[in-house]
């Protein structure tokens, strides 16, 4: 059986992938920059119930597998994420800000896949055996 999560009101299994790079992709989450920055995407996530499934700091960029509560969209969690290790590490890095002016550490956008265990035709076939009246895609009409 699968290892749902539960809120007060859901019970879920909701994942996703996460890539994002840092400003002209420079090589530079290595090291203590990496391990920081591992540490702060570790606090990050705990603090707003997003559990990590796997993860892994390259030198130019970061992969993150995640399981996370419906209450919060993946911009949001990618806002968290990028916005708070962006603060920190320039706040704690004079080479750093030297070389990222501007206060962004990381470059605009980010990559995001959803993931789970069963595929589309699954659920339709799910719905399909469903009690009640089929609703399709052709079948929708717009009333003005």
């Amino acid at each position: 059986m699968l290892n749902y999560r539960t809120t007060s009101h859901a019970k879920y299994d909701l994942k996703a992938h996460l890539v994002w790079v840092p400003k002209y992709r420079k090589r530079i989450l290595h090291s203590q920059i990496g391990y920081r920055i591992r540490e702060l995407i570790r606090e990050i996530c705990q603090a707003h119930d997003i559990q990590i499934i796997s993860g892994k700091i390259a030198p130019d960029h970061v992969h993150i597998f995640i399981s996370y509560p419906p209450y919060l969209s993946l911009s949001k969690i990618v806002q968290l994420l990028k916005g708070k290790t962006s603060r920190k590490i320039l706040a704690e890095n004079r080479e750093i800000r030297a070389i990222y002016w501007g206060s962004h550490f990381w470059a605009r956008g980010y990559f995001a896949v959803s993931s789970g265990n069963i595929t589309d035709e699954m659920i339709m076939q799910y719905i399909d055996e469903q009690e009640g009246e089929n609703i399709h895609a052709d079948d929708l009409q717009v009333v003005n």
